[in-house]
This record gives C-alpha cells, structure tokens and sequence, in this order.
C-alpha cells in the first residue's frame, strides 16, 4: 500500500532543497532559476516513531524496520499554470497522482534569491498555486459535464450521480471554494469524490520555509501561515530547508550539538513527515519479535485483515484472528510474555478496527 504526498509550490522557495534533505540525496538539482525540476523526484523516508526502538528493545529484535513514505518533488508553478504556462499542464497531471499536497512557502528575506513576483509574501503565493488549483479542476469538470449530460440522456444512473455531484462542486470552485472544502454534499457523494481525482481535494500541509536563524521561532510570515492553517482546518509546520540540508551532512553527535545550538529538539524534517503522515489520516502498526520489529502503515479506519494484508496477501486471504496487545500494555507488561500474563493480549476478529499502536501477531490459514 502506497501513500505519497506531492511537494508544491512557486519556483525559488526552497522545494528542492527540502527535498534532498528529506532523501538525503541531491537527486532534485536545487537551482535559483525555474523549472530546475523538470521531471518529479520521487523519494521514500522513514517515518520517525520512538515506539519502535522501544518494542525492539523489550523484543530483543535483531533488526528495526521503519514504516516509509513517499515524497514527491513537482516542479514550481506559476501563474497561467492550469492554462499550460510554464510547463504547468505537466507538473498538474504529477499533482493529481498524489495522495496530499505539501505546499512548501517562502517565509525567508534573501536577496540573492530571485521570487517570481518580486516580494515575499506567503498568503499570496498560496493564494497562487490554490487558484491555478482550481482553475485546473474548474476545467476538468466543465470537460466532464459535457459528456455526461450524453450519458445521462440515454438514461445512464452513474453518469446522473457523477453530474448531480459535479453541478454542486463547479459554482463552489468558481467562488473560490476548493473542492476539500465544499459543502451541501451527501455520504455517498463524499465516497465518490475520490474517483473525481480532483486537484484541490487533497488535503494541504502548509511548510513554511524560515531562514536558519528563525528555524525555532518562526517570524512574522510563518505567523500568518499558522493563522491561515487554523482558519481553515489545515496543518502547518516550520523549517528552515538550509539547516535541514546542513545536518544531513552530520553524524549523530554532531547533529544533537547542532540542533541544540540552535535551539530545536530534533530535526525540521521529523516534524515534516509526521505532519504528512498524519495529513494522510495514516495508522501505524507494528509487529515485533526476535527476528525483527517493524513499523506498517493503514489508512485510519482499516480492519485487521486489511492490516494483515499489508504484510502479505495471503494473511488477509486466510485470515482467522489478531492477537493484539496495545503499546501501551506492551511496554508496561515488558513485552508479549508479560502482557500474555497479565491478560492484555486480546483476540480480534474480522471487523475489529485498527487502533494507532497496535501490535499485532496474526493467524491465518490458506
């Protein structure tokens, strides 16, 4: 199972640079020109999640395996973008290809770095991209209608649902409403509205991209960000790309004293994936034993034998039952053993829903 999210944003904030340091690798040319990514960059990171070393730790577990996710470089857009401006046509289809939208902002002054329109100002660049957003997705829709009002005549009841849906979203977008935020829709309508594959449907992570010495407090325009963030239930992190690039390149002792020089309590990026992770509404799993303990990833609201089926196909084919143990009862049990003793192991069935933290050992026969 697959989960991506895309990293966007106008040319020159600071994407690519963001990008390498998340991969740690200069696969993405940092450049202070435009379109210096012409093809999307695709990186997988390790989520960071202290539970793991420490289900590790109590199973004597010879090897930690993280769960991943992926990342996505797409290049700077522009204005005129959703009208082929700039490469734009190319890197919107990257866009729909993604799960989330990391939109990466400006908040730095800096001379020596050209921006597009000449001053930074964050609220504005955001108000850029989400338009060209929409303006792509207004275009989509009227595309679309078209040919379903044919379907519809000859009496085609999915084609009327998809129109009924559509003719809701298209004045929403027209009055400058992504479709993430729209309203008046029914049930069904909010399950179907993934098949749309609608740009502004996705769900936003606001990164707001500080100069180095602003990377623990933020300033004035990462502020603003926040604000804008709370207003419209979206997240928002601060990092400074130039301090995440610098400590890729140290080791672990050197790192701490940087960071702790620099006031922060760990590395911009950490907060970064997370923030994704979460964004994506993603549940994080482990099992654990000699051998290995490991991290998975399920959409929230999945069941144990679609958990099981993460790890291998035929887990959830064959699927019979989770013995399950809580992190918590976990640590406090000292392990599987202990937590056995002390009647914390539970026996789940089909329908059991997977709670974050879980640790699972599955039966299955196929």
């Amino acid at each position: 199972m697959g989960f991506n999210c895309g990293i966007v944003g106008l040319p020159n904030v600071g994407k690519s640079t963001l990008f390498n340091a998340l991969t740690e690798t200069a696969a993405a040319e940092a450049a202070n020109y435009p379109f210096c990514t012409i093809e999307p960059n695709t990186g997988r990171v390790a989520v960071p999640d202290p539970r793991l070393d420490e289900l590790a730790r109590l199973a004597s577990s010879a090897s930690i395996i993280p769960t991943q996710l992926e990342f996505v470089d797409i290049a700077g857009l522009v204005r005129g973008a959703s009208k082929g401006e700039g490469l734009g046509n190319q890197f919107l289809a990257n866009i729909r290809e993604v799960d989330a939208i990391a939109h990466v902002l400006r908040c730095f002054e800096d001379t020596d770095i050209t921006h597009v329109d000449g001053s930074v100002d964050p609220l504005r660049d955001a108000d850029t991209v989400e338009t060209e957003l929409m303006l792509a997705d207004i275009d989509s829709l009227e595309r679309r209608m078209t040919a379903l009002v044919k379907k519809t005549r000859g009496g085609d009841a999915e084609a009327k649902r998809d129109l009924a849906l559509m003719e809701k979203l298209l004045p929403q977008l027209a009055d400058g409403v992504p479709v993430r935020k729209a309203g008046g829709l029914t049930q069904d309508e909010e399950k179907r509205m993934p098949q749309l594959q609608l740009l502004t449907s996705k769900p936003v992570l606001y990164v707001c991209n500080v100069a180095e010495t602003e990377a623990a407090s933020g300033n004035a325009h990462s502020g603003a960000v926040a604000a804008h963030a709370d207003s419209e239930g979206a997240a928002h992190v601060v990092v400074s790309a130039a301090i995440e690039a610098e400590i890729t390149q140290l080791d672990g002792d050197d790192k701490a004293m940087f960071l702790e020089e620099l006031g922060l309590e760990e590395a911009g990026l950490a907060r970064l994936i997370r923030a994704g992770y979460g964004l994506l509404d993603l549940l994080t799993f482990f099992t654990a034993g000699p051998k290995e303990a490991r991290a998975w990833t399920v959409a929230a609201g999945a069941t144990a034998p679609e958990a099981a089926g993460v790890i291998h196909t035929d887990f959830q084919r064959g699927f019979i039952r989770a013995e399950t143990i809580s992190f918590d009862d976990y640590v406090a049990c000292g392990g599987e053993s202990g937590a056995r003793d002390a009647g914390k192991l539970r026996i789940e069935g089909a329908d059991y829903k997977v709670s974050d933290g879980d640790v699972f050992h599955f039966r299955f026969n196929v």
